[in-house]
């Protein structure tokens, strides 16, 4: 049985002290109410990293960093290696998500060798994915996914799904007054699964968890979170509001 996952994506949001009582607030009610059902982990942004790290300690609420860069060392200003995470503790990245490709031109080439180093390095990654507007509009939703998880992912080797969690998200459900019902949630979340199946087995895709990222609420998450392929949810805003985000992890846990 695969385990739920809510994952919080703080983005450019919150200081240092403010990032710290944000994640020691999710760990003392996760603590009371979780009952180690649902994994939950929250990423802030790259300076508060090991700061949060260090306050959460009792591995209840885990810490994920947002971005890492392919390179291992070099002339890349502004970015982090995949090392530098693993030295002050980190285990789990999120890689591709639909802001870093719309705003950073992130490839699926350079995300294809963002999976090798995380490989590498023995990290976890939550590979995020998904289509925009116009492409569901064109009915070219289903070929979009594919091509973005064929292109990234579809080059490692069965072994290595164990260190991949899958992250749909529907951009054009995201900040677009458009709405993805738990239904089209579970439609594309069991192509994925499908597409996992085709490419290495019943074995792998029954255990890679699916979450889902289109503007999970604690008022739908319980019902997307009932649909038979979806394991949780990437969370951005609501993950910065301590009774919403725990409103999501208790709909995990049913």
């Amino acid at each position: 049985m695969r385990t739920k996952i809510v994952a919080g994506n703080w983005k450019m949001n919150l200081g240092y002290k403010a990032s710290i009582q944000l994640a020691k607030e999710i760990e003392n009610q996760v603590k009371n109410t979780n009952q180690n059902k649902t994994r939950v982990l929250v990423a802030p942004t790259f300076v508060n990293l090991k700061g949060t790290l260090e306050q959460l300690n009792e591995g209840i609420v885990e810490v994920a960093a947002q971005n890492m860069h392919q390179a291992e060392n070099g002339a890349f200003t502004g970015e982090i290696s995949a090392e530098m995470l693993v030295e002050i503790g980190i285990k789990t990245v999120i890689l591709g998500h639909s802001e870093r490709r719309a705003y950073f031109n992130e490839t699926d080439k350079a995300l294809a060798e963002k999976i090798n180093t995380i490989l590498k390095h023995h990290l976890e990654t939550i590979f995020c994915f998904g289509e925009v507007l116009e492409d569901r509009k064109a009915g070219n939703h289903f070929k979009v996914v594919e091509s973005q998880l064929k292109n990234a992912l579809f080059h490692i080797k069965s072994d290595d799904w164990s260190q991949i969690i899958l992250a749909y998200e529907p951009v054009w459900a995201i900040g677009t007054g458009e709405t993805a019902s738990p239904e089209q949630a579970q439609e594309m979340h069991a192509f994925i699964r499908n597409l996992v199946a085709k490419q290495y087995g019943s074995k792998v895709s029954n255990t890679v968890s699916i979450l889902y990222g289109g503007s999970v609420k604690p008022n739908n998450a319980q019902e997307l979170f009932s649909k038979p392929d979806v394991d949780g949810g990437l969370i951005g805003g609501a993950a910065l509001n301590v009774a919403d985000f725990m409103g999501i992890i208790q709909a995990a846990n049913l």
